[in-house]
């Protein structure tokens, strides 16, 4: 399994790059990568050709992964989508950077339910029916069969709540509390009362 950190969007709303804020003593991207690490996982980070020279001051160039632009979709699914074909052999546990608030031990959480039930092609956790798709376990057999779908033009939408209508998933409950932790920031007056 390889963690795939999410940086790839071109943060319009928030006018800078989200993964490069460093509200604290690291930027979010490399605050996402260790807590991925903590689960004793190699991590690759996921960029547009934009970001490549700016997050190679933070990352081993070798742990960056470009887009590949020759696939035809958009969005964080073209960085999971490269992922994939840079390493068809390894499941991704893909986390955004901008989820600031999410705590290690619900990472664990998820990670523990891959490893008791291998049987699905996603690990996602959910909330009154919502799915939190940015971040979530896909496993390599899920992931070759939206490849294969996307190959064969049947892939009618690309986003990240449409492929998981295409798997088999396993949905994690989360309480109330734990909310919060998968609130994402794109605006700076979402960064207020942080």
């Amino acid at each position: 399994m390889l963690g795939l950190v999410l940086c790839g969007g071109h943060s319009s709303r928030m006018g800078t790059d989200k993964g490069l804020l460093k509200p604290e003593n690291k930027t979010w991207s490399q605050a996402a990568a260790d807590k991925m690490r903590r689960l004793n996982i190699e991590v690759k980070i996921s960029v547009n050709a934009s970001q490549f020279a700016a997050y190679s001051d933070l990352f081993d160039p070798a742990d960056l992964i470009c887009d590949n632009q020759s696939l035809s979709v958009h969005g964080p699914l073209l960085g999971v989508l490269t992922c994939h074909l840079k390493y068809p052999a390894e499941d991704l546990f893909v986390f955004a950077c901008d989820m600031p608030l999410m705590e290690s031990c619900l990472l664990d959480k998820l990670m523990n339910e891959y490893r008791l039930n291998s049987s699905y092609n996603a690990y996602i956790f959910c909330s009154d029916n919502k799915s939190e798709p940015l971040c979530g376990i896909y496993t390599a057999k899920g992931l070759a069969i939206i490849i294969d779908m996307l190959r064969e033009g049947r892939l009618e939408r690309h986003s990240m709540k449409f492929t998981l209508d295409q798997l088999h998933v396993n949905l994690v409950p989360i309480s109330e509390d734990q909310k919060k932790q998968f609130r994402n920031f794109n605006t700076h007056a979402d960064l207020n009362g942080l």
